[in-house]
């Protein structure tokens, strides 16, 4: 089978799990008393454009959690940490120390728009200091705002916390499918994507907001593994 042949199924597969939970949630609209599955694979799409001739909405970026030995990381813990606060002293924001993905759509929008001289420690280590993280509020802000209004959607994964886990693979292998980095253009983002201000080669090239296993080549046989877990997903 080609790549795109294997795009398309992967495709229609998301269009199946829409119909199946009724539809992409946005971060933003969702919390903790939701019937998260415990664990899953995610994926972030746009918010306005779509694969090829169909209504589906276009992958930007695919994730996990618990692919440590031993990690107790739950779904919406994973979740969570991407959307941010909503409330407390940094309601609005969040940690984008503790997100990678954060991280990279903060650092996009501080290229985009000249603010490296209003927020130069973003991204600086694991943890800052409470002014550190007050003086960097409003940008973690706009991250939230970004973040929390894209398309997401998601598919219960529930085997044992690992490198070699479900989750791991079918991860892997999205990003390796859908990537755009140095091979032929599927679904190439438009000249207005957030992410191609971003300091990753890997991410301006590859069309998301993944670094890791951008380069790789995909392995076919994830789509079973993938289209078993749509059937196994329900809505929240």
């Amino acid at each position: 089978m080609s790549r795109a042949s294997d795009i398309d199924r992967f495709y229609d597969l998301l269009a199946d799990l829409v119909d199946r939970v009724g539809g992409p949630r946005r971060l933003a609209d969702c919390d903790g008393r939701m019937d998260w599955p415990d664990r899953g694979v995610y994926v972030f799409c746009s918010p306005t454009e779509t694969h090829g001739g169909t209504d589906v909405p276009r992958v930007v970026r695919v994730g996990t959690h618990a692919v440590s030995t031993g990690s107790a990381t739950t779904l919406w813990d994973r979740l969570r940490t991407h959307r941010g606060a909503q409330r407390g002293t940094y309601a609005g924001g969040g940690n984008h120390r503790g997100s990678v993905f954060r991280r990279r759509v903060g650092e996009a929008i501080r290229a985009r728009e000249s603010l490296a001289d209003h927020y130069p420690r973003w991204g600086d280590g694991s943890t800052a200091e409470r002014d550190v993280r007050l003086k960097e509020h409003p940008l973690e802000r706009r991250v939230s705002e970004y973040v929390g209004d894209l398309p997401f959607l998601w598919v219960a994964l529930d085997d044992e916390p690992g490198p070699e886990s479900d989750r791991a693979f079918v991860e892997e292998h999205a990003i390796a499918l859908l990537s755009n980095y140095r091979r032929p253009l599927v679904d190439e983002r438009p000249p207005g994507w957030l992410g191609r201000n971003s300091a990753s080669r890997e991410i301006r090239e590859s069309g998301l907001w993944n670094v890791a296993h951008v380069d790789a080549a995909h392995d076919p046989a994830f789509l079973d593994r993938f289209a078993d877990a749509v059937a196994d997903t329900t809505p929240p």
